[in-house]
């Protein structure tokens, strides 16, 4: 669609100032797509690290302290206080805590942990 002449669609050299300013950004070109390459590559060996190491955390309960037998469960009795009516239960890990109110009234959480097999913290409730 041109109709210059042949001699005119040929590039003609830039001046050296122009020079150095597109070999200032050729280089920098470089010099960029070079520090992504780097971070592509820490990215995906961050990614296959985490894959290869979701096998430690299903093992991860286990080395909390408390391992179960494979011929026989694990015995255990959680001494409460007499008197003491549990309300609500729950399980976290190696520790279980217990809720409820003792027989004067007073509510407490108690937490029994099971590899040590016995009470670890007696807490006092008190509501405001």
């Amino acid at each position: 669609m041109s109709l210059q002449e042949p001699d005119e669609q040929e590039e003609k050299p830039l001046d050296p100032v122009m020079e150095n300013v597109r070999r200032k950004m050729v280089r920098l070109q470089l010099v960029s797509a070079g520090v992504m390459l780097v971070m592509l590559m820490a990215v995906l060996g961050a990614i296959v690290y985490k894959v290869t190491r979701m096998d430690d955390k299903a093992a991860a309960p286990q080395a909390a302290g408390l391992a179960v037998p494979s011929d026989a469960p694990v015995a255990a009795t959680a001494a409460l206080p007499a008197g003491f009516t549990v309300a609500n239960v729950a399980l976290s890990g190696g520790q279980i805590l217990f809720y409820g109110a003792t027989s004067a009234g007073e509510q407490k959480a108690i937490v029994f942990d099971i590899a040590a097999g016995r009470i670890v913290a007696d807490i006092a409730v008190k509501t405001n």
